[in-house]
This record gives C-alpha cells, structure tokens and sequence, in this order.
C-alpha cells in the first residue's frame, strides 16, 4: 500500500483526481473502455469535484456504485443514487451508470453488469468505524457475492448525522445494501480517499489494526494495488512515530 500525505482535502481530491484520470485513460488506452466504481459521502466531495474537471473521454467509462440504504427514496437529500447524479452522472457524459436501489432486482440487474469485467479503478472510502461502503464490523469477510444487506451499527449512523444526511440516528434506515469486501477487492486498483481529523482513528486502524472482521478497511491491506490518500488532520495518529499497535 502506498500513503501520501497531502496538506489538505482540497489538494487531496485534487492529486487523487489526477491519479484516478490516468489510470482510467490507461484503460481507455489498452481496452477501449473504463470501469470505475464510486463512494460517496462528505469525504469524497474533494475528489469527485475534482474528478469531473479530468480530461477523461467519460463516454468510455461505467460507472459502478457501492452501496445504498434500504427503503431511502432517491428524493432523500442522503440517498447516494441522488448524491451521484447531482456531483458525477449530472457533470460527465458517462458511457453508463449503474446504480444499486435497495431492492432485489435492482442487486441483480447490477451484480450482472458488474461481473461482465473487472473494475479498473475503485474509489473506496473509509468510515469513521473503520467500514468500507457498508460493510460495518463485524464484517462479513466470507461472502463472494458481489451485494448483500447489511445492518448499520450505531457509530455508522452517527457518522452520518454528524455529516448532516440526518437529523437523528432514528431517522437513519436500519438497512443498507452493499458491495462485499470481497468484491471490493476484485478492482484493478483502489485509490482509498480519506481526509479530515474525524477519520484519523480509522486511518491508523486501517494500517495497523489486525486484519479482521472488526476493522474492514484493513483489508485494504491484502490488494496488490492501493493508494491510501489521507490530508494531515486525517494522518493525524500515522505521523506520531511512538504510537504502534498494542500487542495482545
């Protein structure tokens, strides 16, 4: 896994942007087509606002989508499908968009298209309980499907009222519906962008935490291919050089 450290989350989305652009026209270049896989979330309105401006030819890139809560209308101001539309799908003329509903059909209809070829290039998030997309500890690291649903734990649901997509936990859905660590993991390259000192303590977990169903996003650990982009508040506890992970 690479790290870079970058001075803050605007110059983070920025250097991530231009990293996910090439490596998309590197596809372009080599299969005629790209397959890029999105998260969203507060964390990533750097790096997708950045990305739009990319000199990508969009009309040969998918777009692939990581989770969505069950039950939540995509009128809802934190439905992810509306989140997408209006910072990505709205800006870029994509050669498609797939985007998961909540419901079994639309899980079929995507896990279809998604499985035609590998993802090149996955943007994957990291929350404040150290999940990535959905996938709140403990995890399920055994599944090799590609979607499943998943209960969100309480720190989850705090997360996002603390980034204001609700107003209490209760109003946030019991249920989401996810992308599986394991089919996270089946992308070409992931570009991991992590910003804001609320995300320092998952950061340092991601890194050096074991390997397990409690903290997902150290699986990360395990693919060939990962760029962790963090600013400095979020690298907060990876900078302090004393501090290692407490031995059982």
């Amino acid at each position: 896994m690479e790290i870079r450290i970058c001075a803050s989350a605007e110059a983070l989305g920025k250097s991530a942007a231009r990293h996910a652009a090439w490596l998309l026209n590197q596809a372009i270049r080599e299969r005629g087509e790209a397959r890029l896989l999105l998260s969203t979330g507060a964390s990533q309105f750097e790096t997708l606002a950045a990305l739009v401006q990319q000199p990508v030819d969009w009309s040969r890139v998918s777009m692939f989508h990581l989770d969505e809560y069950v039950g939540l209308p995509e009128t809802h101001i934190a439905s992810f499908r509306r989140y997408l539309k209006e910072r990505f799908i709205s800006k870029v003329p994509l050669k498609a968009a797939y985007l998961v509903d909540g419901t079994e059909t639309g899980i079929a209809a995507i896990t279809a298209e998604l499985r035609k070829a590998p993802i090149d290039v996955g943007l994957i998030g990291i929350g404040e309980n150290a999940h990535i997309a959905f996938n709140d500890p403990p995890a399920n690291l055994e599944t090799k499907e590609s979607y499943i649903i998943v209960t969100l734990d309480d720190r989850c649901k705090q997360q996002q009222c603390g980034e204001g997509w609700f107003d209490s936990v209760e109003e946030v859905p019991k249920q989401a519906v996810s992308m599986t660590v394991y089919q996270i993991l089946q992308c070409r390259t992931i570009l991991s962008c992590v910003p804001h000192a609320v995300k320092a303590d998952a950061v340092y977990k991601a890194l050096y935490a074991p390997a397990d169903a409690w903290t997902p996003a150290a699986q990360l650990r395990a693919h060939p291919d990962v760029t962790l982009y963090v600013d400095r508040f979020s690298a907060g506890k990876i900078l302090q050089p004393d501090l290692k992970w407490p031995e059982k």
